[in-house]
């Protein structure tokens, strides 16, 4: 199977390169810039592509290119930062631009060969650069320049490499995906091959090979998503052996606890052991309103009650967990030093010593929409694999500030209400993520000629293709006027509903 490696230099859309890379049906791996070459060399790659990054070339310490990746005579595409360390590394010069370019801005082609084979005279890419180009290395020529910038994509044909100014990764560039399918294509002779079906009989085939014969393997099964579909992968593969936990912590969904155990034991006759843990992740909730100390508390927690209940289970000897590929790159410095974590994960790492169970992690390689498609051929219903992510702390932090029954009560009824209009008008699937977060604070309303002084409730839907960026869901108003009467006439203790219309980034998806 033919291989594209993204060399990662810290862009924050990194991951959108090999999402690109994998919907064109081409698989697709990231590594750090500065991976050891036999690790890169025993990938095999077809191409590779640098990717962006904040650093300066000239900035002390800032991440290099290693000569031993240009030796190795592949294709090779530079974006960004990617761009601009190849231009450094052989013999150009990168300098501070006297006109920095961020956003949309208007892209001339002088060349239409190769990158941009069948493109337009000019089209609308996406920029984010403080540096640029302003001597090119011998044997390079120009591709395409910009009103500030005038090497805004260069190539040296020859020796297969090319570079951009600019992210054709994301969807602001238009063509974006064409140009990145021509890299692939046309220039790394590469063949779609990609396919989820092969994936799983290899998936299937690796368990049973890791798994000794006779030891069990035990799973913590949310009914979201990312364990429900680790969880069949591994139950194809081990059948009773898979032995599935599911804790129902308090702060799940409405009527969620029955569902999962419904269609777990009904559709895949698994070996699901529940445990009702609610008074203990409530009582030690108690009072806290930071969110991060309430979600280090419910994920410790999680483990401390998930450890009592597997040690129940014999002849254990492995760990099923549902880890995403951008669960990975986010919970991981790939430059060794503090990173900013925008949330915290439970599902990467994290693992009491005591346990002394190896991982397996079959969804590691895979995006989130990767992982519903596998999960439609695996024949999981719909109501599962289409249903909106949920964190794992669950309406835990959908509750800005201190944790109470009745809040919980409040915002599980709303969060069902908002469900099931926006069913009803066939809007849920067009969305990314919908949800109900209780606000920390009341105003005073009216109902029935009484004063109330009761909380408010706040919206959010937001539509997003892999979560990494998100903007909010223009809903009808006739929708969003039936969801706030709902609300407020059926669940007591709300008299007013707030529509969220703030973006990701600034904002992230979740409140908290």
């Amino acid at each position: 199977m033919d291989t594209i490696l993204v060399l990662d230099y810290g862009s924050q859309y990194t991951q959108l390169i090999a999402r690109r890379i994998r919907e064109l049906k081409v698989y697709s791996i990231i590594l750090p810039y500065n991976a050891d070459i036999r690790t890169i060399k025993g990938l095999h790659p077809k191409g590779i592509i640098l990717s962006g990054g904040p650093a300066s070339v000239y900035t002390k310490d800032s991440p290099g290119l290693n000569d031993a990746v240009l030796s190795l005579q592949v294709p090779v595409l530079g974006i960004c930062y990617g761009l601009q360390i190849l231009m450094k590394k052989l013999g150009g010069v990168v300098k501070h631009a006297t006109s920095r370019e961020y956003g949309k801005t208007q892209l001339y082609f002088d060349n239409h060969k190769d990158l941009f084979y069948t493109l337009p005279a000019s089209l609308n890419v996406w920029m984010s650069h403080g540096d640029c180009v302003k001597k090119l290395p011998k044997g390079f020529v120009h591709y395409a320049h910009t009103q500030h910038t005038e090497y805004a994509a260069v190539a040296n044909p020859a020796l297969k490499i090319y570079g951009v100014q600019f992210h054709p990764e994301v969807a602001h560039t238009d063509k974006g995906t064409q140009m990145l399918s021509n890299f692939i294509f046309k220039i790394c002779d590469c063949f779609a091959q990609w396919h989820l079906a092969d994936f799983c009989k290899e998936k299937v085939a690796e368990i049973q090979k890791t798994v000794p014969e006779g030891n069990n393997v035990i799973c913590g099964l949310s009914g979201g998503v990312d364990s429900s579909v680790a969880a069949v992968i591994v139950h194809k593969a081990l059948g009773k052996r898979l032995k599935c936990i599911f804790v129902n912590n308090g702060l799940l969904r409405k009527d969620e606890a029955k569902g999962v155990q419904s269609v777990f034991k009904n559709n895949f006759s698994m070996d699901l052991r529940y445990v009702d843990a609610s008074d203990l992740f409530l009582k030690k909730l108690r009072g806290v309103d930071d969110p991060e100390k309430k979600r280090k508390i419910i994920g410790h927690l999680f483990i401390d009650v998930f450890d009592r209940e597997a040690h129940k289970i014999k002849k254990v000897s492995h760990l099923v967990q549902g880890t995403l590929y951008p669960d990975v790159i986010e919970s991981v410095s790939f430059f060794g030093g503090p990173t900013a974590r925008i949330k915290s994960h439970h599902n990467v790492g994290g693992l009491p010593a005591r346990m002394k169970l190896k991982l397996i992690e079959p969804l590691r390689e895979l995006f989130k929409d990767e992982v519903r498609q596998l999960g439609s051929l695996l024949q999981i219903p719909d109501a599962v694999i289409q249903r909106h992510p949920f964190p794992g702390p669950g309406l835990g932090v959908r509750i800005v500030g201190p944790i109470d029954t009745e809040k919980l009560r409040i915002v599980r009824e709303a969060d069902a209400i908002l469900e099931t209009i926006i069913r009803k008008h066939s809007l849920y699937r067009s969305m990314w993520q919908a949800f109900a977060v209780l606000l920390p604070l009341r105003s005073v309303g009216v109902m029935g000629d009484q004063r109330t002084y009761e909380y408010t409730i706040a919206i959010r839907c937001v539509g997003s293709v892999d979560g990494m960026t998100a903007d909010w869901v223009d809903v009808p108003k006739p929708v969003l006027e039936e969801i706030s009467n709902t609300i407020i006439n059926h669940v007591r203790g709300v008299n007013r509903v707030v529509y969220d219309i703030s973006s990701k980034p600034p904002a992230t998806i979740e409140w908290e």
